[in-house]
């Protein structure tokens, strides 16, 4: 199955709610990528609350042209159940 992301809401500080194609939702924690880059445009929070879903591209994007990949979130959201290891592992986001 291809991730794709449903829904998104933004909550507070640099976290989102969102949901996905599997029927899961979580809270996915992004303050480890405002902080570098081209993201660093999101670092004021009034911006990275501008947070909208493509429903072209099924995944979260910013104005200016800024969007995450749906599994690199769907990590943000789950990285700590242990469950979810083996899959973040052949995605390349632990070792």
């Amino acid at each position: 199955m291809i991730l794709h992301i449903t829904e998104v809401n933004y909550l507070s500080d640099y976290k989102l709610r969102v949901s996905f194609n599997n029927g899961e939702s979580g809270v996915a924690d992004l303050s480890s990528v405002v902080h570098h880059g081209v993201f660093k445009a999101l670092e004021p929070q009034e911006k990275f609350a501008q947070v909208a879903l493509d429903e072209e591209l099924d995944t979260v994007v910013w104005p200016g042209g800024l969007d995450l990949a749906p599994e690199f979130v769907y990590f943000q959201a789950f990285k700590d159940k242990p469950q979810y290891r083996d899959q973040f592992k052949a995605w390349g986001y632990v070792s």
